[in-house]
């Protein structure tokens, strides 16, 4: 009995006073049934799996991963840790709702779920597969030029390739193609705003998506950050000192509880210089889907 109100005490001092998701249960080391254990992971008590109260819905290279995490500073955010892929990836969404239930993060009573999966913005059928869940849900999608954001599109998939040995091409190959630019190549399609809001717009409201400012977040996270409290109505937590520029990476990164840290090395990889007249015939190209966009949300952006 002595070794059993041990190993309650054991689990529930484990339970409380670790802030993971799971908790490793290693069993006492007296076994007086000759019983075989195992370690095991359990939830902390109270919590439970929930379908997310809101997604980060885009856009790919917008700067998802660094929004998830700075919110995931907030004491009632509960972030889950990869990117599910279930409303874009049909091999996912026939698993069913239970199966995306059970890959979030287990959660407090007070506590919100968010997951990010980037490729939400540009699918033709996320929207509608995420208005069949929860209609009300609210949505995150952080943009930033999409200039930029191409050369980044482009500038991961290169580095992707070198590291798994795999033949790589100037990006100007990419951008042109017989003379002209190449409005098929992935990267642009990408940075077409306008094109994939109004999908969003046929299923969501305007005032269900909250929409991030990607360069500003880089800049000056805290502004961001605290708009995206208000609009999913979380009590301010985030400051300040949450944040400090790490002059090394070029970039701010993130403290709390004690705690430092920075985003993966594969953010914030420096981009190639680009033709100016490729460039040139990119920005003249995204410009008209620029002023669409701006047109449908009532709001601009300093994209060049």
């Amino acid at each position: 009995m002595a070794n059993l109100l041990s190993y309650v005490l054991f689990l529930v001092l484990r339970t409380y006073g670790a802030p993971p998701e799971f908790i490793q249960v290693t069993p006492p080391p007296e076994n007086p049934g000759n019983e075989t254990f195992t370690p095991s992971l359990i939830p902390p008590p109270g919590t439970s799996q929930h379908t997310p109260h809101s997604i980060i819905i885009g856009v790919r290279k917008g700067g998802t991963r660094a929004l998830l995490e700075m919110l995931d500073i907030h004491p009632e955010v509960a972030a889950a840790a990869t990117e599910v892929h279930f409303f874009d990836w049909d091999e996912n969404y026939v698993k069913g709702f239970d199966w995306y239930r059970e890959q979030m993060p287990y959660s407090f009573p007070h506590q919100i779920t968010v997951e990010k999966t980037p490729g939400y913005f540009t699918s033709p059928v996320a929207p509608a597969r995420i208005h069949a869940m929860n209609s009300s849900i609210r949505l995150l999608l952080i943009l930033r030029d999409p200039t930029e954001r191409v050369i980044s599109d482009y500038t991961q998939v290169y580095f992707n390739r070198l590291e798994n040995h795999k033949p790589v091409q100037a990006i100007e190959n990419m951008l042109v193609k017989n003379g002209a630019l190449n409005t098929r190549y992935k990267a642009i399609q990408r940075s077409l705003y306008d094109v994939h809001m109004r999908n969003w717009l046929q299923h969501f409201p305007l005032e269900q998506i909250h929409i991030v400012d990607g360069d500003t977040l880089i800049n000056d996270p805290l502004p961001e950050l605290q708009r995206v409290e208000r609009f999913l109505d979380l009590p301010p937590r985030i400051v300040a000192s949450n944040f400090y520029f790490n002059q090394t990476k070029g970039f701010y990164c993130i403290r709390s509880d004690g705690h430092e840290r920075c985003l993966h090395e594969s953010k914030g990889r420096p981009h190639p210089l680009v033709n100016n007249t490729v460039l040139r015939q990119l920005r003249l190209y995204l410009r008209q889907h620029n002023l669409n966009f701006y047109q449908l949300i009532g709001r601009s952006f300093n994209w060049q």
